[in-house]
């Protein structure tokens, strides 16, 4: 037995012995064949042929390239780097493609830590302008808030920040770039326009499934714990809520991709927007009402008032959408019933003013 055993492990070592020989040496052909065919190319090509060609160097600069110089990045380019460029290369030339996409999760948090502050001051100080959309809700605590900013901050980490893990390959595969050169102002500002109309678009949608029983009792109900929204609450969601709305706010970038600092750009627009008309707040002179067919924390307000039972005010950016679909008829109808309330409170405030300066008039008359 002890025999067979030597036989079928010496049989077994020949075996394993002669694969290995076999595996050696078509690596080895296959490296003398890629070497061969390399040298072959780098001959073939002219000595003072200038630059790279216009379709190798859309592919080499689709990722970031480890150039060992800025001399070598410009040479790739075919010009000088700006100063932004140069900026860019410096942070970014020794980082993994995945790591700055990672970098979402923390521009995020910073983010939504930073831009609701100023809104969250004016509800603590009580401050009495500029007014609040439903100045008769109670406003929140300084503890209220906090709690409220711990809660999202976390479920903002987990959901988020996993899905920076796992999802790295799919930005990859749609085309997100991250090396030079860098897009111009007007690329990234239609590339802005476009992910707001098909963020606004799909998120309408996605919003209006949301209210349906189920969508409501299950998910979306814990957004609206806050009928009066504040600032802080405006991811403030079920985990799984997150995820859904990060359905809309990526497909702009997957069907029009992107460098990797325009999608930085894009999330921060779209979470401050987000924030801004979450503040329960009308600021005057808001030059965001200058935006054709923004809506504003006025339409979304509206909403939250409603709470469970609205029809109203899905459009989370724009109004068409509302408009289009017939879903505003119940926004309308508050904004007619607001416009006639101030009209008869100046009448009243006329005929009250009208009735003093007459009995001052009679006073002034007496002897």
């Amino acid at each position: 037995m002890s025999q067979t055993n030597q036989r079928w492990s010496s049989s077994t070592k020949s075996m394993d012995d002669g694969m290995l020989d076999v595996l050696l040496a078509g690596a080895g052909r296959a490296a003398e064949a890629l070497l061969h065919q390399s040298v072959s190319q780098s001959v073939s090509r002219k000595p003072n042929q200038a630059g790279i060609e216009e379709e190798e160097r859309g592919s080499l600069l689709s990722k970031m390239l480890p150039f060992s110089s800025a001399a070598e990045a410009e040479a790739a380019l075919g010009r000088g780097m700006t100063a932004a460029e140069s900026l860019w290369f410096s942070y970014s030339a020794s980082l993994p493609d995945h790591l700055l996409y990672c970098h979402n999760v923390a521009i995020l948090l910073i983010v939504y830590t930073i831009a609701p502050l100023p809104f969250a001051l004016l509800d603590i100080l009580r401050s009495p302008s500029p007014p609040k959309l439903q100045p008769r809700a109670p406003r929140l605590t300084p503890a209220q808030i906090l709690r409220c900013y711990l809660d999202t901050a976390r479920i903002l980490l987990l959901t988020v920040g996993a899905l920076s893990i796992f999802s790295f390959p799919v930005v990859r595969a749609v085309g997100i770039r991250t090396g030079l050169p860098l897009p111009s102002l007007g690329e990234v500002a239609l590339q802005m326009l476009v992910y707001f109309l098909i963020e606004d678009y799909l998120g309408y949608w996605i919003h209006r499934l949301l209210h349906t029983p189920w969508g409501y009792d299950y998910v979306h109900r814990v957004h609206h714990e806050y009928s009066a929204p504040v600032s802080y609450a405006a991811p403030y969601s079920h985990w799984a809520e997150v995820l859904i709305l990060g359905v809309p706010s990526f497909t702009g970038p997957a069907i029009v991709p992107c460098h990797i600092t325009t999608m930085w750009l894009w999330f921060v627009l779209r979470h401050v927007e987000a924030i801004e008309i979450h503040s329960g707040f009308d600021i005057p002179f808001n030059p965001t009402k200058l935006i054709p067919f923004y809506g504003g924390a006025e339409h979304h307000d509206y909403h939250h008032r409603v709470g469970q039972k609205s029809q109203s005010n899905f459009s989370s950016v724009f109004t068409f959408c509302d408009y289009l679909y017939g879903t505003d008829k119940g926004y309308k109808l508050h904004k007619a019933s607001l416009t006639k309330l101030k009209e008869m409170a100046a009448e009243n405030n006329l005929e009250q003013a009208s009735l003093e300066q007459a009995r001052k008039n009679d006073f002034d008359k007496k002897p």
